[in-house]
């Protein structure tokens, strides 16, 4: 997940207090220093880091009762004390007028045109008509590159590749806009903010008259952002932060406190490359994922999203009565792509991040519903539809028709029939406690039990 160091090094200290037999200033004390390691390793403010848990030391050692209780309260001081360090209450964006403007500003390299088309994305899936302005007259690839995002997340495109002067761009454009409900101007970078840069934003910002300017900060600047984004915001008045290149960087951690303590709260952090890896910054949210507990809302604002809800809700009905074909695998298969790599997924639902799933198996995982996807594709309607009749001859088929092993094919429908199966036997014994601790044991497991 993002921030890996962090989240490992954040859960290690609070299994060291569930574990403890006795609540004592000794363990305080440990916890303090492990939740300090990780911050630091992670790029925090020595500072930032030095007020967070004096303030957590305080509040632990004034805590009064049994050493259970203690434990409990001393981790929710933790989880809540940890949610106001990254900014308190989720901002986001509203789009209160029509049309929104929206600029975004930042140095060269920090992402600002691949955070324009993932931007653009997000609110055209829902439902908004969005429209995004290429302003940038100094890198010559910037206004290719954000004509083709916006085709690929299909929505409107503006630019002058000729154009000399960016207000020169957004006079022939400006007609446009209010036919949309969301532009998005994209703007020039440098590498450092000089006057040159800060001359250019300004006679833009004052031409545009932006609802909101938000600042594109690479999350591998660390510490830097605290600076960067005041700067940005004395000169053209930054109102929030985008921050890109969030996943497998150390230093992700220096960029969301620096930003937090600002005056420019974090909006939307880029957790991948591909234009679906944006997602709304809530600390609430962001928190509960680094403790391991989930993000439901983020789980459940992907499926609404990214998903057909009828078409799953349907097929969610005929899995549970057992009544399913390969056709119905598939289109399971489909719609769990559309969320994005399971590891991912995963770490959204309570509980599951938690299970320390080890990364190869996920990733063999994928590749293996690849593999059976490739075989349905190689299927006929006859044989997706009665599985059951695709036998030896059949098998070798398919296999030789989408490029892979007879056994893989087997593999698959194995994988139909034990499905098939399980969806039978919880239709007997869902709602049923026994029956729930029957298929329980089926499956290997234990009962959960939920406090």
């Amino acid at each position: 997940m993002v921030l890996d160091k962090l989240s490992s090094g954040i859960r290690g200290a609070l299994d060291k207090i569930s574990k403890a037999l006795f609540v004592d200033d000794r363990l305080i004390a440990e916890i303090v220093k492990d939740l300090q390691r990780a911050l630091l390793a992670s790029d925090v403010n020595v500072r930032l880091v030095l007020d967070f848990t004096n303030t957590i030391k305080e509040k632990a050692k004034a805590l009064k009762g049994e050493s259970l209780n203690k434990k409990e309260q001393i981790i929710k001081i933790v989880y809540d004390e940890l949610v106001v360090f990254l900014g308190g209450e989720s901002k986001g964006i509203e789009l209160e007028k029509k049309p929104y403007v929206i600029m975004l500003v930042g140095l060269f390299g920090s992402g600002k045109t691949t955070t324009a088309g993932k931007l653009a994305r997000y609110y055209k899936k829902r439902g908004k008509k969005v429209l995004v302005v290429s302003t940038d007259t100094w890198r010559p690839a910037a206004y290719d590159q954000l004509k083709q995002l916006a085709a690929t997340v299909d929505v409107a495109f503006a630019g002058d590749k000729k154009a000399k002067k960016p207000t020169d761009i957004i006079d022939t454009h400006e007609k446009q806009f209010k036919e949309y409900d969301l532009v998005i101007v994209d703007t020039a970078g440098r590498d450092a903010l000089n006057d040159e840069l800060t001359v250019e934003i300004k006679a833009l910002a004052k031409r545009i008259k932006p609802h909101k300017n938000i600042l594109v900060i690479n999350a591998d600047i660390g510490q830097a952002a605290k600076e960067q984004a005041e700067a940005f915001h004395e000169n053209c008045g930054v109102e929030g932060v985008i921050i890109t290149k969030l996943d497998g960087t150390a230093k992700g951690g220096g960029a969301l406190t620096a930003c937090s303590v600002t005056k420019a709260p974090v909006l939307f952090i880029g957790v991948g490359e591909k234009v679906d890896q944006l997602e709304l910054f809530s600390p609430v949210g962001f928190v509960s994922r680094l403790l391991g507990m989930g993000d439901l809302d983020a789980l459940l604002e992907k499926v609404r999203t990214e998903l057909d809800t009828d078409k799953v809700e349907d097929l969610g009905r005929r899995l549970m009565k057992g009544d399913f074909n390969l056709i119905d695998l598939y289109e399971q298969m489909r719609s769990m792509k559309k969320m994005g790599p399971l590891s991912k997924v995963i770490e959204l639902i309570p509980g599951f991040s938690q299970a320390n799933l080890p990364k190869d198996a996920l990733n063999l995982q994928e590749q293996k519903i690849e593999v059976w996807r490739h075989a349905m594709d190689s299927m006929t309607k006859e044989e997706l539809e009665d599985p059951d009749s695709i036998r030896s001859e059949r098998t070798l088929r398919i296999a030789t028709g989408a490029g892979i092993k007879p056994e893989e094919v087997r593999g698959l429908l194995k994988q139909y029939k034990q499905s098939k199966k399980m969806m039978k036997v919880m239709k007997g014994n869902l709602g049923d406690e026994k029956g729930m601790e029957k298929l329980m044991k089926r499956m290997g497991g234990k009962k959960m039990r939920f406090k």
